[in-house]
């Protein structure tokens, strides 16, 4: 067991006025309750509405000693390592235009196929190139893309997590610089070329929503080689539930994570290791280390909810 760990937990309560009212039989978490007993709140990150990056995203990247400010952070060169070269996630997505604002549907769930994202790929790709960007599949969901190019060296990006099934106002899109403006070009190329694409008629018929843009995200690039930290453990199961959100899910992720990652790092505590949490939300990342006892009696106060599997107000 490592006498080093940070337990970092994104969707660690639901957003506010999220499901319905929690039950008597509300599950207890007891490791997170031992470990918030032995713990005093440390750094907090508070989150304004047109933030590009989320809470989770800016603890994160401070976590890994990452570069830049919020919208700044190079995640697509963090994750590929790749080094001394800008780049950026491109993400097909669909995106429904209001008179005074865009909602952007989560790119995740577009039910992409492989052979869909690469005819689209092959499509796309000449239209990128003449701006010096080049496109390769990235990951194991189809439809996510690494670009590399110099429009992505000081590009503001914003998180697809900030923006996803909400309203993406003017401010979260202002952006200063040529190469926003590249993109943003070439944002307004691809909706016309998807438009009459074939590849959407086919997914119309199978009456899925089409494609008709895409999303930058993780813009930046790294100076040199920066590998995760190892002593930080993310633990995603809540994110997914908390964005749906959905009450009974995110109850019964919070058992799993209690029963594995929460036990984990009250090992590394009561070992007297250095041991650092940190719950997100939508808007705020509060970080605990060890202090004196009593905490968990000022768990409410200090972040304004109830325990985890009890709560009705974000951060």
């Amino acid at each position: 067991m490592p006498q080093k760990l940070h337990l970092i937990i994104p969707g660690a309560v639901l957003p506010q006025g999220a499901g319905e009212a929690p039950s008597p039989a509300a599950p207890v978490l007891p490791r997170l309750r031992a470990l918030l007993a032995t713990m005093d709140p440390a750094t907090r990150i508070d989150c304004g509405e047109d933030s590009p990056s989320t809470p989770f995203e800016l603890a994160l990247a401070e976590a890994n000693a990452l570069p830049g400010g919020p919208g700044h952070i190079p995640w697509a060169a963090f994750e590929t390592g790749t080094v001394g070269v800008p780049c950026a996630f491109i993400k097909l997505c669909h995106l429904q235009v209001g008179a005074d604002h865009i909602l952007l549907l989560q790119p995740d769930d577009l039910g992409v196929d492989a052979d869909t994202a690469g005819v689209l790929m092959a499509a796309m790709a000449p239209y990128f190139l003449e701006d010096g960007i080049t496109l390769q599949p990235y990951g194991a969901v189809p439809g996510t893309w690494l670009a590399t190019g110099e429009p992505f060296r000081h590009l503001r990006s914003v998180s697809t997590d900030q923006v996803a099934s909400q309203r993406v106002t003017r401010s979260m899109l202002e952006s200063a610089g040529g190469s926003a403006a590249v993109l943003r070009r070439l944002q307004n190329e691809m909706q016309m070329l998807l438009y009459t694409h074939p590849a959407n008629e086919a997914r119309q018929q199978q009456r899925l929503l089409p494609i008709n843009s895409f999303w930058v995200t993780g813009a930046g690039v790294l100076d040199a080689a920066t590998p995760a930290a190892p002593h930080v453990l993310v633990e995603r199961r809540l994110h997914a539930a908390a964005q749906r959100p959905d009450t009974a899910a995110h109850a019964r992720a919070w058992l799993e994570v209690d029963a594995d990652a929460c036990a984990r790092l009250l090992v590394v505590l009561r070992a007297g290791g250095d041991a650092r949490l940190t719950l997100c939300s939508d808007k705020a990342a509060q970080s605990f280390a060890p202090a004196r006892a009593g905490v968990w009696r000022r768990f409410r106060s200090v972040l304004g909810l109830q325990p985890p599997f009890n709560v009705r107000k974000q951060l």
